[in-house]
């Protein structure tokens, strides 16, 4: 089984020290001699990190100043984000606190709708994929996923593994929706990242609350199944996770390191019987084609 750690931190001026016992606590070191990191914020769209739809750019930071502590001076950082259906990376970076963040920390922001790219073939369940890995990330030696914890009508939720789906260049990603599930995982398995760490500072949920939760791991099956948990999902229900699971990318076991997972549990702002039954029926629509989710 795989670690997951759970920190409670309630102010954004102490997420540096909240971030390293994060991952003190599933004993994970940056590796030496690293030269080059990518890190993958969530950044669906145009809203601020205020709605907990978005990762905080505070957070972003506070986990560059850790990298820059641990790692040589002139390790280079890259964010990474790709054009959407219904949103487009330079509109987002700079509404989103990204631009002004980079220019103060030194790093670049990389849209990876423009950035060279490799074609390779992939299966994930009984699907057959023709992706493309932009070279920023294959070329990264640490790979980094902060992802948020979100209802998804699709897939349920969202967390780490869907958060990859980002990183695909192709701007129309809604022609991937009727095989969502395996979409993710395949890209999760050309793209493999090293870390995963939640901004859980504020969630979405039914509506915007403080949660107060950084969670980390290196598995991001394990993260998944961990942030089902706390949203009030069950795992084994959440097709995708068990895909990557069944693929080899993790495991949904875990053993919790920190605070008790049920704490956070009992905060989030979870859908009422009458939401969840209007996205079940939701998701029913999308999948025969009646409605079509632009913005994943």
């Amino acid at each position: 089984m795989s670690f997951v750690s759970f920190v409670e931190v309630q102010e954004r001026d102490a997420l540096r020290k909240a971030i390293q016992d994060s991952l003190d606590l599933i004993q994970y070191k940056f590796p030496a001699n690293i030269t080059s990191v990518v890190v993958k914020p969530n950044m669906c769209y145009y809203w601020d990190y205020t709605t907990g739809q978005t990762t905080d750019p505070k957070f972003i930071a506070a986990l560059i100043e850790l990298i820059r502590d641990q790692m040589p001076s002139d390790v280079n950082i890259s964010i990474v984000e790709s054009d959407a259906s219904a949103m487009k990376c330079k509109y987002a970076f700079r509404f989103l606190g990204y631009e002004r963040m980079a220019k103060e920390h030194d790093i670049r922001l990389v849209n990876l709708a423009e950035d060279k790219c490799e074609e390779v073939e992939v299966t994930a369940g009984n699907q057959h994929f023709n992706f493309i890995i932009p070279r920023t990330i294959k070329e990264a030696d640490l790979r980094i996923n902060i992802p948020k914890i979100k209802y998804l009508n699709f897939t349920k939720i969202s967390g780490a593994l869907k958060n990859i789906f980002g990183c695909n260049p192709e701007p129309k990603k809604f022609t991937y929706h009727p095989k969502l599930d395996e979409a993710i995982v395949a890209l999760n398995k050309i793209m493999k990242f090293n870390l995963c760490i939640l901004d859980g500072l504020i969630v979405s949920g039914s509506s915007p609350r403080k949660l107060g939760l950084i969670m980390a791991s290196d598995d991001p099956v394990a993260f998944d199944a961990a942030a089902a948990k706390i949203a009030g999902v069950n795992p084994k229900s959440v097709r995708h996770i068990m895909l990557a699971s069944n693929e080899g990318l993790g495991t949904p076991s875990f053993v919790p390191k920190g605070a008790a997972l049920e704490l956070f549990e009992k905060r989030y702002p979870k859908k009422s019987l009458k939401e969840k039954t209007l996205l079940s029926a939701y998701r029913f629509a999308t999948r025969i084609g009646l409605i079509d989710e632009e913005m994943l």
